[in-house]
């Protein structure tokens, strides 16, 4: 399910981000940037829309994804959310 950026709190929304830019796998290429600057690029990607929170049933997770990516997996989340309420 994909949670609209703007129906949560700021702090809220500071902890996914930073939760999501701090975890180890997280490729922001050759250059290393501070936190408050990937911070910075996932709102602007939030405001943008390339961005989404995407809540899973299947895991009681939060997560970051692409448009794309969501896209992608939408058939695989929603079955997966399907099976849960079965």
């Amino acid at each position: 399910m994909i949670v609209p950026w703007q129906s949560l709190s700021a702090e809220a929304l500071q902890g996914i981000i930073e939760e999501f830019v701090s975890r180890s796998g997280t490729d922001y290429g050759e250059y290393e940037f501070s936190l408050a600057d990937k911070v910075a690029q996932i709102k602007r990607a939030l405001n943008e829309g390339s961005v989404l929170i995407v809540w899973s049933e299947l895991t009681q997770q939060v997560n970051l994804m692409s448009r794309e990516e969501w896209s992608r997996n939408a058939s695989t989340i929603s079955a997966a959310n399907d099976e849960d309420y079965q």
